[in-house]
């Protein structure tokens, strides 16, 4: 199967987020479940789709995403995972079995699954999760679309050697995120230069991140424990054991329809081709003229390919 190519651009830009029209559509809530408190943001009617964000944001970077959904009929839930944005922060459990496992008790506990399987769908190490949760609880995912991220244990490594700067951009933070210790040290209290740093490194569309987005995201990433938590995810992903876990998952193929699309400034048809590894039915591409924040940068796109990939 060729695969697609999804021209974004000024067009899909969304205007500055509204907080008033958004809120009149969505609400706050949160789960207690029994080892951890999740944060969640829902809204609309009809069958669910839940969205799961990647580091370092949160539920918020689907803002723009959302209301097309709800508006299209789906009931819209996008849900701060362990660790991340307003959920709990527990000391451990950020391996992706866990995690996955977390999910699979949030849909039962909010009765999203009384009807059968769920639509998911998650961006960088939300694609992650997606994938664990498919792939360790086939029961509860209808169909699972990824985006912008790549699969440890399962994605083609990098080269040995030092990277070409534009690559060395990209997947710096894999490395340094894993360290011991050394993350929290330097990025504690410095979160704001950092966190603006790194979206305008990996982005295409700079402004789709504006001064108060930026200052969301750096009130979530500055809670207690916030560093530590979201760095457990690539410790845990990234260590021997858990390459090892994604490998074994790897070798049962997901039966469910997956999509994939990578950004052209992103890990481009890298995503689709991973998938394609794990699953028998799989279809995606790339984002044109977009960067890795591809919910934020291109969310008309976004909501387009997943309610194609997703009818009612």
């Amino acid at each position: 199967m060729t695969h697609m190519t999804i021209p974004t651009g000024s067009a899909d830009s969304s205007q500055p987020w509204q907080p008033g029209p958004f809120w009149k559509i969505f609400s706050r809530r949160s789960v207690r479940l029994p080892d951890v408190h999740l944060n969640f943001v829902e809204g609309g009617a009809g069958e669910p789709l839940l969205l799961i964000p990647g580091w370092p944001q949160s539920w918020y970077t689907w803002r723009h995403v959302m209301p097309l959904l709800a508006q299209a009929g789906r009931r819209v839930i996008a849900l701060d995972p362990r660790g991340l944005g307003d959920s709990s922060r527990p000391a451990g459990g950020y391996d992706l079995g866990t995690v996955a496992g977390d999910i699979r008790q949030f849909m039962t506990a909010l009765g999203i699954d009384g009807a059968g399987p769920v639509d998911v769908a998650g961006h960088d190490i939300g694609a992650w999760i997606g994938y664990a949760l498919a792939a360790e609880h086939p029961d509860a995912v209808r169909r699972l679309a990824v985006f912008d991220s790549a699969l440890p244990g399962i994605s083609e490594p990098p080269p040995p050697g030092i990277p070409a700067q534009d690559a060395n951009v990209k997947t710096w933070h894999f490395g340094f995120n894993r360290l011991d210790d050394l993350p929290e040290i330097l990025l504690a209290g410095r979160e704001r230069e950092f966190l603006s740093w790194l979206f305008a490194a990996k982005a295409t569309r700079r402004e789709a991140i504006a001064p108060d987005d930026l200052a969301e995201y750096v009130r979530v990433n500055s809670l207690p424990g916030a560093i530590r938590s979201a760095m457990a995810y690539y410790r845990a992903a990234l260590s021997a054991e858990g390459l090892a876990a994604n490998r074994q998952r790897g070798t049962r193929k997901l039966a469910i329809p997956v999509l994939a699309f990578g950004a052209d400034n992103g890990v481009g048809l890298a995503l689709l081709n991973t998938m394609k590894l794990v699953a028998d039915n799989v279809s995606g591409g790339v984002f044109t003229s977009c960067g890795h924040y591809m919910p934020e940068e291109a969310p008309r796109a976004v909501a387009e390919q997943l309610l194609g990939f997703m009818p009612t």
